[in-house]
């Protein structure tokens, strides 16, 4: 049996609770948070705490809060030498307080308060300054049922910017193609079966196997008609320009 406590009621805290909650053998000591409004779902097992000198002694302390307060708060608990990771993907190991022993137990998934996922699908990247450590937080994501990767600060800062190409950048051109449907009273649905088998693909092959379009083509003809299409959006025209050129500078062929 591992004890946590969580520390922040955003998307990433909500749902470890409710991963922990769910494993027999995770003990969720408490959850600190400021504001009870800012939870979504029943609490009434589980131990809330809004005072940092309340925390009471776990195993593991997790950090799931803004990127920007970690630094600051991994100063203000009120102990030294307990384990206290952040999840985040882009903030350094040595930002945490060096009174602590540091980690980090970054779930790699795009996190919303009231979806539902699989923590069975969800890679947990670790990285510690000692084994001991380490081998504990690979303890804790087996007993979520999530498996992990040992990495370093340099390959997780990697991965959360790959993720940001995947995931934020993507859902922007979801977003654009949801205005573009509805400008001309085409329903968005008809477009989620080629989300889904894109994504679909590239478990299969590599992106740039699985690349198809105008641009990979070099079908100057479709391109141009979209261009000319867009003249009512510039922005979106110069987005559009710039990923197929880009898509035509990966396989080698002559930009706009």
């Amino acid at each position: 049996m591992i004890s946590v406590i969580v520390i922040g009621a955003g998307n990433v805290g909500s749902h470890l609770v409710k991963a922990f909650e769910s494993s027999e053998k995770i003990n969720l000591i408490q959850w600190y948070i400021r504001d009870k409004k800012s939870i979504v779902g029943p609490t009434k097992e589980i131990e809330l705490c809004n005072n940092l000198n309340n925390l009471k002694l776990a195993d593991i302390y997790i950090i799931a809060i803004n990127d920007k307060a970690i630094e600051e708060l991994s100063k203000q608990l009120p102990f030294e030498n307990r384990l206290v990771v952040h999840t985040s993907g882009s903030v350094a190991l040595k930002k945490l307080d060096m009174k602590h022993k540091r980690g980090v137990f970054y779930p790699l998934q795009t996190f919303s308060k009231n979806s539902d996922l699989k923590f069975s699908e969800i890679p947990f990247c670790i990285e510690t300054m000692d084994k001991e450590d380490s081998d504990q937080l690979k303890t804790l994501a087996t007993y979520m049922g999530s498996p992990s990767y040992m990495i370093n600060t340099e390959q997780r800062q990697a991965l959360h910017l790959s993720a940001v190409f995947i995931n934020n950048f993507s859902n922007q051109l979801y977003r654009i193609a949801h205005e573009l449907t509805d400008y001309k009273s085409v329903n968005f649905d008809v477009l989620k079966p080629l989300i889904l088998e894109t994504a679909r693909k590239v478990q299969l092959m590599s992106p740039y196997n699985a690349q198809t379009g105008p641009a990979k083509r070099n079908d100057y003809v479709t391109i141009n008609h979209h261009l000319r299409n867009l003249e009512s959006h510039p922005e979106y025209q110069s987005l559009y320009k710039q990923l197929t050129n880009s898509i035509k500078t990966t396989h080698g062929l002559k930009k706009l």
